[in-house]
């Protein structure tokens, strides 16, 4: 099946959903007005303006039809929408409390196993000198402590040992004190020292010993190497325990501090988990990518844990103070504002414009807009947010140039919330938003809506290749109004006419 198919089955299902919750809504709204209709209404207020109040019908400063107030709702502010028990039903709404409580959340991310670096020790001679047997041939052998390493043959070496015997055979006890110090300087055992003094015989080779076990991270050198102080030899790695690099977001760097308890898991290693905590945290930003890089320290004394490996983290930040919270689904989130549907209680609902915290997987933090003890909606809450829409106190959205348009249609584009309006029409490109995926045309005439020319911002459906427009293009598009926003859901390039030249010229 092709992707225009698909889209023509989803249309036709939402529409046809749409259409049922509209019948729905309608039904409930149309008792109400039933009612009303035997009853004086006590005065007329704006939609969008509870305080423009009129003893009569019209329209309010925006053309929009005033709304009338009766006995029964006076104290009821606008916005508040009425439904029967028998659609609440239907639609399968579903409310919560509004809750104080103290938010827990995880910050997941990823990150790569690696050695711990505090306990990473660099080989390095302290004298010039030839290797004449390495006794670690690969990256990545066991070593364990009093292992051979190397032998190493060093003229100083040699000089070193015979002025050692010199002031042990003279038995001056200020010269061995010194000569034992320059050895030990050397990097000369002492269990070397104690041999030459008894044996008293000059080693021309001597071999060097690895005082802690680990895993030998770097080999940089082969027998017969010479080498120097400056020499990098080897490097020798613990995984007794080991780090793990992990990045988090910018905005959830507030929420990290070292000590904080984290859960990792492996991909190798089903079903398993490692419990490890928060070390350290860099003190800059990745300039790029945006992010923070934090180190996690694990235990790992079964080695099972391998540098460079992948692994899912999960840092568990400590719980905030008490905020009033709400489940996460019952935020309707849109570009420039965020709202709840509160149940009010005897079939009426309204939708309320809220401030929005810290949200987690399940829950949202929400500042300001909503009492505790509040019950909340927090499903079909999108259709009653439409329908409360047409008489709500608050803008859901700045629209351009809103005050140019012909007051004859300002109800119709209300009232598209809930049944949407399609137009094609032809126009200029002036600009493009990539981020927010909106794009301002010069749009021409709508004669069906009896529209004249505009420029206005318009919202890009998904389906709609963003990548492909230009600016000062000349399209022609296909575009919906949808809970108040322009939505346009197809656009191709057109040919410019004389006539659409005059239009935008006039306009």
């Amino acid at each position: 099946m092709n992707t225009n198919l698909k889209l023509l089955i989803a249309g036709a299902v939402g529409a046809g959903v749409l259409a049922i919750t509209q019948q729905f809504l309608t039904d409930s709204s149309a008792a109400g007005e039933q009612q009303h209709a035997l009853k004086e209404p006590l005065y007329w207020v704006a939609p969008m303006d509870s305080n423009y109040k009129r003893d009569e019908p019209g329209l309010s400063p925006m053309g929009m039809d005033l709304v009338p107030v009766y006995k029964d709702d006076a104290n009821s502010s606008p916005g508040t929408v009425t439904i029967s028990p028998e659609v609440v039903n239907n639609l399968g709404v579903r409310t919560s409390k509004v809750q104080l409580k103290t938010l827990q959340s995880d910050i997941n991310t990823v990150g790569y196993v690696q050695y711990n670096q505090d306990q990473l020790i660099h080989i390095h001679p302290r004298v010039e000198g030839w290797l004449e047997t390495l006794f670690v041939k690969a990256q990545g052998a066991q070593v364990k402590a009093g292992e051979p390493l190397y032998t190493l043959y060093s003229p100083q070496l040699v000089n070193a040992q015979e002025e050692f015997l010199l002031a042990v055979n003279r038995n001056n006890t200020v010269l061995i004190r010194a000569a034992k110090a320059r050895l030990e300087s050397l990097n000369v055992s002492d269990g070397f020292i104690q041999r030459l003094q008894n044996n008293k015989k000059v080693m021309q080779n001597i071999t060097f010993y690895a005082r802690e076990s680990g895993v030998v991270d770097e080999l940089n050198v082969r027998e017969g190497f010479f080498v120097k102080p400056g020499t990098s030899m080897m490097s020798i790695a613990q995984l007794d325990e080991v780090w793990v690099e992990a990045e988090v977001f910018e905005r959830q760097v507030e929420q990290v501090s070292v000590g904080l308890p984290v859960t990792m898991t492996l991909d190798y290693l089903k079903g398993e988990k490692w419990q490890g905590k928060v070390d350290y945290i860099y003190p800059a930003l990745d300039a790029k990518n945006r992010t923070l890089r934090v180190r996690l320290r694990f235990n790992n004394k079964d080695h099972r844990l391998k540098p460079n490996m992948f692994a899912q983290v999960s840092i568990h930040s400590s719980a905030s103070e008490a905020h009033l919270t709400v489940p996460k689904e019952a935020v309707i989130r849109t570009q420039h504002q965020n709202r709840v549907v509160i149940a009010k209680g005897e079939g009426r609902y309204k939708s309320v414009q809220v401030d929005v915290g810290h949200i987690n997987s399940s829950e949202a933090v929400i500042l300001s807009g909503v009492l505790e003890g509040d019950t909340v909606v927090i499903s079909a809450q999108f259709l009653i947010d439409s329908e409360s829409s047409k008489s709500s106190d608050f803008k859901r959205m700045d629209m351009p140039n809103l005050d140019a348009r012909p007051h004859s249609n300002m109800n119709m584009d209300m009232k598209a919330t809930m049944q949407p309006q399609t137009a094609t029409v032809n126009g200029t490109i002036n600009a493009i938003n990539l981020q927010n995926r909106v794009i301002n045309i010069s749009r021409e005439a709508i004669p069906k809506w009896s529209r004249e020319p505009a420029t206005m911002d318009f919202i890009l459906s998904a389906e709609v290749d963003i990548s492909q427009l230009k600016h000062a293009q000349y399209i022609n598009f296909t575009f919906s109004i949808i809970n108040d926003e322009f939505v346009v859901t197809d656009i191709k390039v057109a040919k410019p006419n004389s006539h659409s030249t005059m239009q935008h010229s006039s306009h």
